[in-house]
C-alpha cells in the first residue's frame, strides 16, 4: 500500500497552499466578522476549478479525482472552514448527485454553470421536522399535466443565500414513506421560491445558512433528478460522498489548530522556560498530531474507495466522518488549552477554529447516525 502522494497531487497541494496563503488566510477573520465570503474570492476559486473539482471538463469542471478534492478541501479549510463549506456543498451535495443521476441535458444546464462557479448550487433536504430522520420531510410535490408544484420550507440550508439553484427533496405520497420522495432541480428565480431567515450560528459565520421557502413553485418534469420516487437513493448516496468532504474539512481545522499550537508553545514562557518543555503540553501536541494523522488515513482511504468505483463506500465514508468530526473537537479543545486564556480571545484564530469545529459532528449526519450506519453495515455482512 503506497501512502505517498503522486507528483501531480503534490503539485496540486503546493499550488492550493500558495493560493490559500495569499487569497484566503489573510481575510479569514474578516469574513468571519462580516458574516460573508467575498464574491471576488469565490470567482478566483472558480477560475482555479475549485467549484467543480471532480466534474469532467465537458461540463465545466477540473476533471480531477476525489482524493485531489480532499487534498484541496483540507488546505482551504486550514484557513477558513466557512470558505471550505461553501466549496464542498457546491462540489459534493450539489455537483455529485448531478454527475451520477443527471441526464446529459441536465448536466449541461444545471451542473456546468455550478462547476464553473457562475451559478452556485445548494442541497435542500433538512426541515424542522426532519433532521436525522431525513425522510420524514413535509415538503410536498403535486403532479400536474406537465410537471409538479412544490410547497414547503427547508431549514439550515448552506449556500441558501448565495446559490442560484437547488436540489430540492419533496414527497409525492407520504403513505409510501421514503419511496414517495423525489429530487427536483429548481432555479431559485422561479416564482414562489424565496430565501427566509438567515440563521445566527455559533461558528462558520462566513458561510450563509438559510431557510428556503417554496410556495406553489412550478417545475417541469425534466427537472426531476433521477426518477420519480428515487429521491431516497439520490439523497443518501449523495451524503456518502459529502461525508468524506466533511472529514476533509475537519482535517483542515485540526491541522490549523496544531500548526498554531506548536509555535505558540515554543515562544510562550512560564516558570522561566517555554511551555513546550513541559510534559503536559508535549503530550497534548503528541495526541493532536496522532489523531490528525489517523483521521487523514481514514479520509484518504474513503476518497480512494469512492474514486475506484468498485464497491460501496458507505462504511468508509461514515468511519472517516465519525472519527474526523470527533477528533477535530478534541484537537481544537487541546489547542485552546495550550494557548490558555489567550486562546479564548478573538485575537487568536484558535478561538474561531474551536467554534467552527463544533458543527462538524452535527451536519451531514450526526455522530450518532454515523455509528448506526457503520453498525448496520457490519451486521449486514453476517448472514
Amino acid at each position: 500500500m503506497d501512502f505517498e502522494l503522486t507528483k501531480e497531487q503534490k503539485t496540486l497541494h503546493d499550488m492550493i497552499r500558495d493560493f490559500v496563503a495569499k487569497e484566503i488566510a489573510p481575510h479569514a477573520q474578516t469574513f468571519d466578522e462580516q458574516g460573508a465570503i467575498s464574491k471576488d474570492l469565490l470567482e478566483k476559486m472558480a477560475k482555479l476549478g475549485l467549484m467543480g473539482i471532480c466534474v469532467p471538463s465537458e461540463y465545466g469542471g477540473a476533471g480531477m479525482d476525489y482524493l485531489a478534492y480532499v487534498i484541496v478541501l483540507e488546505e482551504v479549510c486550514k484557513a477558513s472552514a466557512s470558505v471550505g463549506l461553501a466549496m464542498t456543498v457546491n462540489n459534493t451535495l450539489y455537483g455529485d448527485p448531478l454527475m451520477r443521476f443527471g441526464s446529459h441535458e441536465q448536466k449541461l444546464r444545471w451542473l456546468a454553470p455550478a462547476a464553473k462557479g457562475e451559478r452556485l448550487g445548494c442541497y435542500a433536504l433538512t426541515e424542522s421536522g426532519s433532521g436525522s430522520d431525513a425522510m420524514a420531510l413535509g415538503t410536498s410535490a403535486i403532479q400536474g399535466d406537465d410537471g409538479f408544484v412544490l410547497n414547503g420550507t427547508k431549514l439550515f440550508i448552506t449556500n441558501g443565500e448565495i446559490s442560484s439553484q437547488a436540489i430540492v427533496f419533496a414527497t409525492m405520497d407520504k403513505s409510501k414513506s421514503h419511496k414517495g420522495i423525489t429530487a427536483f432541480l429548481v432555479d431559485k428565480a422561479t416564482p414562489g421560491f424565496s430565501v427566509g431567515k438567515k440563521e445566527r450560528k455559533m461558528g462558520l459565520l462566513a458561510s450563509d445558512t438559510c431557510e428556503l421557502i417554496l410556495e406553489n413553485v412550478s417545475v417541469h418534469s425534466e427537472q426531476v433528478l433521477g426518477n420519480v420516487g428515487e429521491g431516497y437513493r439520490v439523497a443518501f448516496s449523495t451524503l456518502d460522498a459529502g461525508r468524506i468532504g466533511i472529514a476533509a474539512q475537519a482535517l483542515g481545522i485540526a491541522q490549523a489548530c496544531l500548526d498554531a499550537a506548536i509555535p505558540y508553545a515554543k515562544r510562550r514562557y512560564q516558570f522561566g522556560k517555554p511551555i513546550a518543555e513541559f510534559q503536559a503540553i508535549q503530550w497534548k501536541l503528541a495526541d493532536m498530531a496522532t489523531e490528525i494523522e489517523a483521521a487523514r488515513l481514514l479520509t484518504y482511504r474513503a476518497a480512494v474507495v469512492k474514486t475506484t468505483g468498485q464497491q460501496r463506500f458507505t462504511r468508509e465514508a461514515s468511519m472517516a466522518k465519525l472519527y474526523a468530526s470527533e477528533m477535530v473537537n478534541r484537537v481544537a479543545s487541546h489547542a485552546i488549552q495550550v494557548f490558555g486564556g489567550a486562546g479564548y480571545m478573538k485575537d487568536h484564530p484558535v478561538e474561531r477554529y474551536f467554534r467552527d469545529a463544533r458543527a462538524i459532528p452535527l451536519y451531514e449526519g450526526t455522530s450518532e447516525i454515523q455509528r448506526l450506519v457503520i453498525a448496520r453495515d457490519l451486521l449486514r455482512e453476517v448472514k
